[in-house]
């Protein structure tokens, strides 16, 4: 298993949507454990191929206490959602140390394919319900932020880059 890189908001690739996944093999359960270890290392509750600059239908997420309840989702697609919203205080291992509140549905029915090729399907609501819509806006190259109003997400974008600028800087300087 490896350790893989996470794009960092504003970082256009974010912005790819991801195509359905159609064979699978090793390679998407490879994918898979490599997305997992990276989210639990992160550490973070959820994560989709789109944040990895790999442009596939592929989520893994695990909001259990103990990081033993790993739920990986290929193809995931919304059945229903329930018409009851609510706002939830989202963060995004793209978007490191912003968090702020996003308006969801409460409840969702998907369906899925897990790493075997197996289908199922799954209701959700509370943390799970809105992981997995964050985690399926990846996948159509949309970040939280752009829930929020063109000033906070102006601000974020400025503090992410500055703070990438910094990085680099004490990089080379080494």
């Amino acid at each position: 298993m490896a350790l893989l890189n996470i794009l960092r908001y504003p970082d256009p690739r974010l912005h790819k949507v991801a195509k359905p996944v159609t064979v699978f093999d090793e390679r998407i359960k490879k994918l898979a454990a490599d997305m997992a270890e990276t989210m639990y290392a992160a550490p973070g509750v959820g994560l989709a191929a789109t944040q990895i600059d790999v442009h596939e239908q592929v989520i893994v997420i695990d909001v259990s206490d103990g990081g033993n309840e790993l739920r990986v989702f290929i193809n995931p697609e919304v059945l229903w959602a329930s018409e009851e919203k609510r706002v939830y205080d989202e963060g995004c291992l793209s978007v490191p140390g912003i968090y702020d509140g996003v308006e969801r549905p409460a409840r969702v029915k998907v369906r899925a394919f897990d790493a075997d090729g197996k289908p199922f399907e799954v209701e959700a609501d509370d943390l799970l319900a809105v992981c997995i819509q964050h985690e399926m806006d990846h996948l159509k190259g949309k970040v939280f932020v752009e829930y929020l109003s063109p000033l906070k997400r102006n601000r974020i974008k400025t503090k992410l880059q500055k703070e990438e600028r910094e990085l680099k800087k004490s990089a080379a300087n080494g």
